[in-house]
């Protein structure tokens, strides 16, 4: 799998969503830890996406296998911190079931919920709140339709973040291997275990999110009696684009919790 790596310290794994790669993951997390000292921060693209071939993977059980492999390879017994970003979140709390002894804090931004299925979740129809005028004008189809249909707040900061950490990764992604997966898309153990995962959680999901929403998300609560559960205004898919004062503000107070907890 392509890795890009930054720092020293305590483990950080970022997990992407579905068919764009490692920057979007850092593009949000790297400038929250340019403050934040003692972290050695992972960023891997999954595979079919980014710089990371299918090769022979088939479906999510097999992209979670190769994460599983990854965590093997780089960080061995190390315990360490895990983020996941939508469909990234849903392997992330696969992760956290597959090594408890090992996830220190799970972080879950505008995770997918109980079902993968697009037409079972519960999510609000997408609704643009923020907008400057003539923003999209000039925009070309391809830009448009990823950026326009999603975006809540769409301002030129929000294009900047999509064309910087979205936009080059669309381009990547192996498309035939997308559709093969989708075609056995859902974990056939969930991500939710017999036990409880009791480490510092954190959910953010955006109130606008039209893609994956928030409802879903809060009935996985009883699973993780240590977690925040943030539902976030003025906020959509790429909530961290949307909000992202309140993004950082939640990640920083996120860190300090898992930082105060005894080591495992």
């Amino acid at each position: 799998m392509h890795l890009v790596t930054h720092g020293t310290g305590t483990p950080v794994l970022s997990l992407h969503g579905w068919t764009v790669d490692h920057r979007i993951m850092s593009g949000c997390l790297e400038p929250l830890f340019t403050r934040r000292p003692g972290y050695r921060r992972l960023y891997p693209d999954l595979p079919g996406m980014g710089r990371t071939p299918a090769g022979t993977a088939t479906s999510s059980d097999d992209i979670l296998a190769a994460v599983l492999t990854l965590i093997g390879t780089a960080l061995g017994g190390t315990p360490f911190l895990l983020v996941g970003e939508s469909y990234g979140g849903y392997l992330s709390r696969a992760v956290a079931r597959a090594l408890p002894g090992q996830v220190l804090g799970l972080a879950l931004i505008c995770p997918v919920g109980q079902t993968l299925d697009r037409d079972l979740r519960v999510r609000p129809p997408h609704h643009v709140l923020r907008s400057t005028p003539g923003l999209l004008d000039d925009l070309d189809p391809a830009t448009l339709a990823e950026y326009a249909d999603t975006a809540v707040v769409q301002t030129p900061q929000t294009l900047r973040r999509f064309r910087d950490d979205i936009a080059p990764a669309l381009q990547l992604t192996d498309q035939a291997a997308i559709a093969r997966f989708e075609q056995r898309w859902h974990l056939t153990e969930g991500p939710e275990g017999a036990a409880p995962f009791a480490r510092p959680t954190l959910f953010l999901c955006g109130r606008q999110d039209s893609s994956v929403g928030y409802a879903d998300q809060y009935a996985l609560l009883p699973h993780y009696p240590r977690a925040t559960f943030a539902v976030l205004d003025v906020a959509g898919h790429n909530l961290q684009f949307d909000q992202p004062t309140l993004f950082e503000a939640l990640m920083d107070e996120w860190l300090d919790r898992c930082a105060a907890e005894p080591p495992m």
